[in-house]
């Protein structure tokens, strides 16, 4: 059965399943819903409004799903909805949405955020991604599947970070990082291709080789952007490993780091 800490407060409106646990002095908000086998450790606040998946874990003094850090931001009914298997480390943060965005920030499954972590309102966030201590992002961001963002990396809002993407501790990032990209510096500059994350996750050989080409046609040999697209977007055809990568750039609003 459900285990409450005697020092938890837990709304009346919130639905949480048969065996999570809830830990001394944690906050539960109104109409929050809190999936099987999730733990949530003491001092945790939930705010109102946030769905939790399955097997979640909250360490203490985290904050999940309070209102948006946003000057426009008037009291509207915004939610927060996150995965499965996902890890919330001490001080993490994540803020709901707002209703001039998507009105929901939303995260997938199997997601590692240590401490002093921040995901910001309306952002996006895909599934086993890895946030080090004090990596943040802005609001509106969008953070592909397998990205890494090392310790203080931050990303300023409205852009994305495709999937398998790497920042370096400390990168500031102000454009897009492409999918497979690793990136470091202020402001954040591409620096090779992701290759040891894709060979721990079983990239073969011969597409880790044909995403180094992809890299080298993009950031190498003098191609304005439109050109490599063109050049990407022929190769995408037939190596399929590209395919994210030319995808991403159809798309790129605020540039990409070059």
């Amino acid at each position: 059965m459900t285990r409450v800490h005697a020092t938890a407060i837990v709304d009346a409106s919130a639905t949480l399943a048969a065996d999570v646990e809830v830990g001394p002095y944690s906050i539960i908000g109104p109409q929050v819903t809190i999936g099987a086998g999730s733990v949530l450790g003491p001092h945790v606040v939930i705010g109102a409004r946030t769905r939790l998946g399955e097997r979640n874990r909250i360490f203490q003094f985290a904050s999940i799903g309070e209102i948006a850090q946003d000057r426009k931001y008037g009291g509207e009914p915004t939610t927060t909805t996150i995965g499965n298997d996902n890890t919330f480390r001490e001080y993490a943060t994540v803020h709901a949405g707002t209703v001039q965005d998507r009105g929901d920030t939303t995260i997938g499954d199997g997601n590692l955020f240590l401490a002093y972590t921040h995901v910001a309102h309306d952002c996006v966030v895909g599934s086993r991604v890895t946030f080090s201590n004090n990596a943040q992002i802005a609001g509106h961001v969008t953070v592909g599947d397998w990205a890494v963002l090392g310790a203080f990396a931050g990303v300023h809002q409205f852009c994305r970070v495709g999937s398998h993407a790497m920042l370096a501790a400390f990168a500031v990032v102000l454009q897009d990082v492409p999918p497979y990209v690793t990136v470091q510096g202020y402001p954040a500059r591409p620096h090779g291709i992701n290759s040891e994350g894709l060979r721990r996750r079983g990239f073969a050989a011969d597409d880790i080789l044909a995403l180094r080409r992809a890299y080298k046609a993009l950031y190498r040999e003098d191609r304005s952007l439109e050109e490599a697209r063109a050049h990407l977007d022929a190769a995408a055809r037939t190596t399929p490993v590209v395919a994210p990568l030319a995808a991403f750039l159809a798309a790129a609003p605020r540039g990409i780091v070059r």
